[in-house]
């Protein structure tokens, strides 16, 4: 079994080729821009660790892999628009660069070229992976109107959060071990396992997410903490207080929420830290990531073979940035 970090390497060399035409270079541009700002591609190297868990990578698991990154990066010119983010990894969001439109066409033809790539699957292993594939990507949609729709919600409840998360973020790590998992041959419930695996894994890896935002050392987080705080994002951290505040501490958050003082931060995290929604956090963080493990562990392969997704999934979790 090899690492993420190697795999990572091999397919980041594998995906360097050109995957669209050179004209119209109005619609294939804007791609090729933004496919070149890189990316952990995280998603596609699960697909791979996914298949190798159970067999050698086969050669159209690479096929695959490039459908979900293609699939993942659709997807963030879309958000993008719909947030109207001026910037993805300190550069220029398609849209904020080629216009609305042209961003539009240019995610929709990505998801074209990696139906393209899934097309390429052999045998019976196409039907499995294309239902898969459809589902997730259908649910990867419905995450993200839920997480549209909280911005108008007065209110959110946490299992309300906890369906969008795994919807607009978990179904797509889990659903790219299970498609590779199927490409291994893995049995029904070893594929099932191991997307439950890569489920609760995104699960934890948000609330981790959400936490950093809160409570990281700006120096590792590479950014100033508090901004889900000034933006007033429905986070876990949140939810929680709104849920557990009481007195006071309730009335001042909700004041807090509908102003933008300049120590807004520092008030709403000492309110977190009173009401316990660090320790909180991360008891849930862990709680995820316990039940992601044993997943891991009751998959019917030898455990050496596991080690490079336990390594991984702590990596991802446990991070400090």
């Amino acid at each position: 079994m090899q690492s993420f970090e190697l795999l990572s390497r091999k397919f980041a060399l594998h995906f360097e080729k050109s995957h669209f035409p050179a004209t119209p270079a109005s619609l294939y541009e804007p791609n090729n821009y933004f496919l070149g700002l890189g990316g952990k591609r995280v998603r596609p190297v699960l697909c791979l660790m996914g298949n190798e868990l159970f067999d050698e990578i086969r050669n159209d698991a690479w096929e695959l892999a490039d459908a979900i990154e293609l699939f993942h990066n659709f997807t963030l010119i879309h958000d993008d628009i719909m947030d109207k983010a001026p910037l993805r990894r300190g550069m220029e969001t398609v849209h904020t660069r080629y216009g609305e439109s042209t961003a539009l066409l240019a995610g929709d033809v990505m998801l074209v070229k990696a139906y393209e790539y899934l097309s390429k699957i052999e045998g019976d292993f196409l039907h499995p992976i294309l239902m898969l594939f459809n589902q997730t990507a259908r649910e990867v949609c419905e995450g993200q109107q839920m997480d549209m729709d909280f911005e108008k919600q007065e209110r959110v409840t946490l299992d309300e959060y906890l369906r969008m998360i795994e919807l607009k973020t978990s179904v797509l790590l889990a659903g790219s071990l299970k498609m590779g998992a199927i490409l291994g041959g893995a049995g029904e419930r070893n594929q099932n396992l191991l997307y439950e695996f890569g489920r609760k894994l995104g699960i934890a890896f948000q609330v981790q997410d959400d936490y950093l935002d809160a409570f990281g050392d700006p120096a590792k987080f590479g950014k100033q903490v508090g901004g889900d705080i000034l933006a007033n994002k429905k986070t876990f951290l949140l939810i929680h207080a709104l849920e557990t505040a009481t007195g006071t501490a309730a009335d001042e958050l909700g004041r807090l929420l509908a102003t933008n003082e300049a120590d807004k931060v520092e008030q709403v995290l000492a309110i977190y830290r009173a009401c316990k929604v660090d320790e909180w956090a991360l008891e849930l963080k862990n709680k995820y990531l316990d039940e992601a493990f044993q997943h891991l562990d009751d998959i019917a392969v030898l455990s050496k073979r596991k080690e490079p997704l336990t390594a991984l999934a702590r990596f991802l979790v446990q991070r400090e940035y």
